[in-house]
C-alpha cells in the first residue's frame, strides 16, 4: 500500500491549468522531492495535498484512504504532517513553548499550556524527544525570534512531527538558508524516522540529490520525468526543459 497516492489529479483557475492530470505514488519511508521551474505547479500541488485547494479533477489517497474531500485539519489528525515555505512560528514564545502546544494540541489536552512540568509526563517526554531530534535541545529555552533562522525552520519540523505523522511535506526547507543552514537541514532530514515518508519541494538540486531516493518533475502543471536521481539527472527532457547541462 503506497503512503501517499495523488491519482490524474488536475487543478484549473478559469482557462489556466496550474495542474494537469497528474500522477504520484510514494511507498512508505521514501524520500520523494518534487522539482521544477517557478510556475511549475509546486505550490498548487501541495495546497491540493493538505486540502487548501480543492483540485478540479482526481484524487488524493493517503494511506490507501482517499481524503480528497476532507478538510486540512482532518488530513492532519490522519498522518500528513506539513511545513510551510514561510515559517508559521509563535515568535513571542521560546522554542520548548512551540513544540509543547503543537504535542498538547495533537493529544487534545486542556489548556495546560507552557508548563514545563505539565503533569502529562508523556508530552513532556515528547518535547524533549523532538527538540533532540532537530537538534534544539540546547536553545529550548531561547525565545523564537531570537533564533538563528535555521534554527526556526528546524523548529518548524520539530512542530511537524509533533503530530506524528505517516507523511511529511517540506515545502523549500532549505531556501534562505546559509550553506551551514542548509548542510544542517539535509543532515536533519537524514536522520528522521526512516518510516516516515517525507515529500519535499525544494529548489536546491544539490540538496534533492543528497536527500531524495525518488525525483518527480514538474512543467507547466505536468510530470515530464519521474525516477531515481540518476534517472532524473539523466533523462534528456528535464535537461532541455529544467536542469540544463551545465548544472548536471
Amino acid at each position: 500500500m503506497s503512503a501517499l497516492q495523488v491519482s490524474k489529479l488536475s487543478k484549473h483557475y478559469g482557462g489556466l491549468a496550474a495542474l494537469t492530470d497528474v500522477n504520484i505514488e510514494t511507498c512508505k519511508g521514501e524520500r520523494r522531492a518534487i522539482i521544477g521551474p517557478n510556475g511549475a505547479g509546486k505550490t498548487t500541488l501541495l495546497d491540493v495535498i493538505t486540502g487548501k485547494v480543492t483540485p478540479t479533477e482526481g484524487r488524493v489517497c493517503l494511506g490507501g484512504q482517499d481524503i480528497t474531500a476532507l478538510p486540512v485539519h482532518t488530513r492532519a489528525n490522519l498522518g500528513l504532517g506539513y511545513t510551510f515555505q514561510h515559517n508559521n512560528l509563535f515568535d513571542s514564545l521560546t522554542a520548548w513553548e512551540n513544540v509543547c502546544l503543537a504535542v498538547q494540541h495533537h493529544h487534545g489536552f486542556a489548556r495546560q499550556l507552557f508548563q514545563e512540568n505539565v503533569a502529562n509526563e508523556a508530552v513532556t517526554a515528547s518535547v524533549v524527544r523532538l527538540l533532540k531530534l532537530v537538534g534544539l535541545a540546547g536553545v529550548c529555552k531561547n525565545v523564537v525570534r531570537n533564533l538563528a533562522y535555521g534554527q526556526q525552520r528546524s523548529l518548524e519540523v520539530a512542530m511537524a512531527l509533533a503530530t506524528e505523522p505517516q507523511v511529511l511535506l517540506l515545502d523549500e526547507p532549505t531556501a534562505g538558508m546559509s550553506v551551514a543552514e542548509t548542510k544542517e537541514m539535509v543532515e536533519l532530514i537524514k536522520t528522521l524516522p526512516p518510516s516516515l515518508t517525507v515529500v519535499i519541494v525544494e529548489h536546491d538540486m544539490d540538496v534533492v540529490f543528497r536527500v531524495a531516493d525518488r525525483i518527480t518533475v514538474l512543467h507547466y502543471g505536468e510530470v515530464i520525468s519521474e525516477g531515481t536521481p540518476h534517472e532524473v539527472r539523466a533523462d534528456p527532457t528535464v535537461r532541455a526543459n529544467y536542469l540544463g547541462t551545465d548544472k548536471l
